[in-house]
Order: C-alpha cells, then structure tokens, then sequence
C-alpha cells in the first residue's frame, strides 16, 4: 500500500503548479483565475528512498520496485462550498478519497497573481476551507439521521452519528475517533473530518528556508499542527533539471530536502506508516504498512493469500543487511532472526516470508 493525498486550498494558491513539480508533470493547468482544475487531477509519485537503492545493489537485483504515493490535486474551494457555490460539491466528492489532506495556503505576496479574496490572509484562507468541510459533515450527518434513514442504522451506529453531529455543531475537534471500530464506520459515512491533514505553507523563493510573516501566524495560530514550508515555483523548476543539477541548484538556495521528501516524511509520520523491503536476485522492493503491523498482515500487502497461509518470517535489519551484504552472511553473523505470527514488523526489516503452498 500507498497512500492518497489530496491537495486542496482556495483558488490561486498555488495547487496546480505543486501538483505538476511533486509528480513530475504537466498534467495540471495552472492559471491566474479561479477554477482553472475542474476535475481533479492524479499523480503517482515514486516514494524515494536510499534504503531501497542500497539493498538493491547489494542483491544485484533484476527489478527495483519502490513504494508510492498518489497526489490529487482537487478543484480550488470558495465560502459556501458545502451548498454547492463554486465547485464545492464535486470537490467535496473527491477530497472523501483521499487519505490525507495536504492544505495548502498562500503565504506569499504578489501582485501579478489574483488573490480570491483580493487579501493574502493564510487564517481566513484555511479557516474557510475548514468551516465548509465541517458544514459538509453536519450536513451528512443530518441526512444520515433522518427519521427514514435512522431505520438501516444500528442503535451503536445512530448513538456514534448523534455524538459526532453534536461535537461538530459545537465546533470540536472529532480526531479523537480513532478507535478501529468507530473510525470505520465514520468513513463510511464519508466524513472528512476525521481525515488527517498537513498545513503546507507556499512561500516565495526568499522565504523558502525560514518563512516568514504569514508561516509565523500559521505556527502561532495552530502549534499541535503538522507544518511544511515550500515554494511551488522553486519545486516546478527542479523537475526540470537533471539529477546533479538538482543537488548544485539546492546547494546554492540552501535546500536541504525537495518539497516531496518533505510531505512525504510529514506523510509517513501523520499516518503512522513504515516501510520494509523484500530482496533478492530478481527483484528489491519497498512496501508500506502501518506501524507495529503484525507479521502475517504485512506480508497480506505481497499477496492476499499469504496472511492465511503464514507460516514465519526471515527478518534483518537494513543496518545489519547492509552491514554483512546478504541474508546469508547475516545469518551466519547471528543477525538473521525467525519470528513468528505476533512479530510487529518494524521500519527497515528485511524480510523473507515463508508460507504454506
């Protein structure tokens, strides 16, 4: 598995010229006037990862497969959304499917570039992003409990949605309902506020490094959220440069990490995800699971068959694989380890799953 992020904001602030640098595309038009992305537009990203390379050298491997990440870039949202204003309906629509939620605000000044609301305020902009979700979800839940609709409910069901219903109204935070069961049935539901987000402040080229003014109230505003600081501009131009020219164009603009390694690692930390590999002479490959993921579950993500059909698992650590180049030479150095059906896999593991036929 992956993850989905869905890249969403007012008009004009930059979304579609992320889009096009984190995936390395043109696929997005960009332009100086609200609504110019309709339908949202996807992007499957390689997630990069020096692991990944590493191992597949050491196992001279055929094929290197990473993991991905797929980014949505999502129609630009105006006041009043959740009743049908602008695009808010078919925005709404799409940003249910996704996993995570990059909000990205404009954090620069320019008067070359219309503004929706003809003033740069990063608070106003992602307060009302985040009111027309919540108006979005009341709404919902209002349907949803309906005298006609309450009958295909469960009693649990109908006490969880009236609670929920309840805490929106009052405007609090509802990221509590994290337990399996409940978060299951509020996504079903197709609630968006229960889906985890990362503020992306876009800034101008002089501010990419520290900021400024805009990312401070943001920070200020909102200190438990999760923060990245880019610049569109700066990322669309380094898709357009060869790899050694990438890392002297970064050196010189004192960029230590591109925009998309930065959402990335936000990314991975947000959900609580990790990764291991498989590798060997014919293919190296990364694969993403959630943290502490049991055994038999990661090794579903290869193949469905292979949770039922679990036998044990072969678990190094990267350290370790790369220490002693191989499987082999690391169990002979006593750092190979057998592990059974309650193992939680851990970020890094090396792992060879042996399974019934």
């Amino acid at each position: 598995m992956g993850f989905k992020c869905g890249i969403v904001g007012l008009p004009n602030v930059g979304k579609s010229t992320l889009f096009n640098a984190l995936t390395s595309s043109k696929n997005a038009q960009a332009a100086n006037f609200p609504f110019c992305t309709i339908d949202p537009n996807i992007g499957i990203v390689d997630v990069p990862d020096i692991r990944l390379d590493t191992l597949h050298k050491l196992s001279k491997s055929e094929k290197k497969i990473n993991t991905n990440i797929t980014f949505v870039d999502i129609a630009g949202l105006v006041k009043g959304a959740s009743k049908g204003e602008g695009l808010g309906n078919k925005f709404l629509a799409h940003i249910r499917e996704v996993d995570a939620i990059v909000h990205l605000v404009r954090c620069f000044d320019s008067a070359n570039i219309q503004h929706v609301n003809k003033k740069i305020d990063p608070i106003n902009d992602l307060e009302t992003i985040k009111t027309e979700i919540l108006l979005s979800d009341i709404s919902i839940l209002q349907k949803k409990l309906e005298k006609s609709a309450r009958k295909k409910l469960l009693e649990k069901e109908v006490f969880l949605l009236e609670e929920v219903l309840k805490k929106l109204n009052d405007g609090i935070n509802i990221k509590d309902y994290n337990q399996p069961e409940s978060y299951k049935i509020l996504k079903e539901v197709g609630l968006i506020s229960i889906k985890p987000y990362i503020i992306v402040c876009n800034v101008d080229e002089a501010h990419v490094k520290r900021g400024n003014n805009y990312t401070k109230i943001l920070r200020d505003k909102y200190p438990e959220e999760k923060f990245v600081v880019i610049c569109a501009d700066i990322e669309d131009q380094i898709t357009e440069l060869k790899l050694e020219e990438k890392e002297i164009y970064m050196k010189n603009i004192g960029l230590e990490k591109t925009g998309l390694n930065k959402l990335i690692n936000t990314g991975y930390d947000l959900l609580n995800l990790s990764t291991f590999f498989t590798s060997g002479p014919k293919e190296t490959r990364a694969w993403t699971v959630k943290k502490d993921t049991l055994a038999p579950r990661a090794a579903s993500v290869i193949h469905t068959d292979f949770e039922k059909k679990f036998i044990r698992v072969e678990a190094v650590s990267f350290n370790d694989f790369e220490k002693y180049g191989s499987f082999e030479k690391a169990k002979e150095n006593g750092k190979l380890r057998l592990e059974g059906k309650d193992y939680p896999v851990k970020d890094g593991d090396v792992l060879f799953f042996r399974v019934n036929p």
